[in-house]
């Protein structure tokens, strides 16, 4: 069944690859883990074409979601299984590739994730094998000019910068009793911190999800009492967040 509804969006002419990622893909998924289906346009593919094709297996499902980007979600009945599906434009993916694996651009925080994503992909159609080729381009040694980049990037937002470091926004929240603002800032925080640890591993960002147990199962280095100074930030009260804050990035330092 998944492989006749996948046939359907094959049929588009402005398809010009599917994958599988996320959970699935890594091997990661569980019972409440559902589907990512990432299709590739060189144009956009009309809700209402969409639509016609998901309600043929769905009697649950929202087309033309825009929330995280152009995406449909939907319970394909027979199987009892949720496919969330992604439109991603060609152009857009390879500038994405370019920007981050071979001119070295650092982010705020999950820099390699969509690589991660590439890398990680199972590839069901792909017209002109460019998406293997794509695949296959970032099957190289890690750049150690974007490793760099992302842990000087990422350490001057943590604390280095002269105003508005995380540390900084942080400490001036706790004195305003700020909870939103804090609980706000503590996850920039960690997105840069958990950017810096896979950089220094050379490895790429697996996302979101799992991250504390992927760093402990996946890096060769990783900073001292790791996950009790991540407890720590997050379940000391708001009066202790500075002392963990410190001890986090203290621990960090001595592995750079």
């Amino acid at each position: 069944m998944f492989n006749t509804i996948m046939q359907e969006f094959q049929n588009f002419p402005q398809v010009k690859a599917i994958a599988v990622g996320g959970s699935t893909s890594a091997e990661t998924s569980d019972n409440k883990s559902d589907v990512d289906v990432y299709i590739f346009v060189e144009q956009d593919i009309p809700i209402n074409a969409r639509k016609n094709i998901i309600k043929k297996f769905s009697s649950k499902y929202e087309v033309g979601c825009e929330y995280f980007g152009s995406g449909d979600e939907f319970l394909v009945d027979s199987l009892n299984l949720q496919l969330d599906i992604m439109y991603w434009n060609t152009n857009w993916f390879e500038n994405i590739v370019e920007n981050v694996w071979f001119k070295h651009y650092a982010a705020n925080g999950y820099t390699t994730a969509f690589l991660y994503t590439l890398k990680n992909f199972n590839i069901i159609y792909d017209r002109d094998d460019w998406l293997l080729n794509l695949k296959n381009s970032i099957n190289t040694q890690y750049p150690e000019e974007l490793k760099q980049n992302i842990i000087n990037r990422n350490m001057m937002l943590l604390k280095d910068k002269p105003f508005a470091s995380y540390y900084e926004q942080i400490e001036k929240a706790v004195f305003r009793n700020d909870i939103v603002s804090i609980n706000h800032r503590i996850s920039a925080f960690l997105a840069s911190y958990f950017d810096i640890i896979f950089a220094i591993n050379e490895l790429l960002h697996p996302g979101e999800k799992r991250l504390i147990q992927y760093a402990i199962n996946n890096c060769k280095i990783l900073p001292k009492d790791f996950e009790e100074n991540i407890r720590k930030l997050l379940e000391l009260p708001n009066s202790e967040k500075l002392f963990a804050l410190n001890l986090i990035i203290k621990e960090l330092r001595l592995t750079i």
